[in-house]
């Protein structure tokens, strides 16, 4: 039997990617009407980064920093999403995460899946100051959703404000510090309204 082509194994990959459209994650869409699905959320982050790429802690490739976040969600595919407030063993999750980038990464041609599982493996890893930048933006799309649907997810998870801090705030301030100051007047007067 012969080995697929390149052009067969790239919309191989493809096609599995067109199944992030129908992961749902514990964020609602801004109004609050739907929850977004991680296709959704890695399209917008991608947005947030290339808009909000200036107040970067240091100075980032955005490049590099957009196709992180292109790729980065792919795993929950097969792992799903695991909420940051949500119940879930996080040793479990990366295990299934990893396999699940072995998995679909693997689809590809092999200097494509070494590149884009190189480029992961950063993102996961949070070390450079591409990879740091890329967290901390996945990070706050989620804020801004919760404080535009009148808490979101916040509410369903009861999350509190030592919470938001320790499992947000610290990983936004590491690669965006003045966004998160921006989002903090808006996150204590919700929950002081609450």
């Amino acid at each position: 039997m012969a080995l697929p082509s390149r052009i067969d194994a790239q919309l191989a990959f493809l096609n599995e990617a067109d199944r992030l459209k129908s992961m749902l994650r514990a964020t609602t869409i801004n109004g609050g009407a739907r929850r977004e699905n991680s296709a959704e959320h890695s399209w917008h982050i991608m947005l947030y980064a290339l808009t909000l790429a200036e107040h970067a802690n240091r100075p980032v490739k955005i490049g590099r920093v957009l196709r992180m976040l292109l790729l980065h969600d792919l795993v929950e595919i097969d792992a799903g999403d695991a909420p940051i407030h949500g119940d879930h063993d996080p040793a479990e999750q990366a295990r299934a995460e990893m396999a699940a980038a072995d998995r679909i990464f693997g689809l590809l041609p092999a200097d494509q899946r070494d590149a884009y599982r190189a480029l992961w493996d950063e993102f996961e890893a949070a070390e450079t100051d591409d990879a740091v930048f890329a967290k901390s933006i996945d990070r706050v799309q989620p804020v801004v959703s919760n404080l535009e649907s009148g808490g979101g997810s916040w509410v369903e998870y009861k999350v509190t404000p030592d919470q938001l801090e320790s499992r947000v705030g610290v990983k936004v301030r590491r690669g965006a510090p003045a966004v998160w100051a921006a989002l903090k007047t808006r996150i204590d007067a919700w929950f002081e309204d609450r």
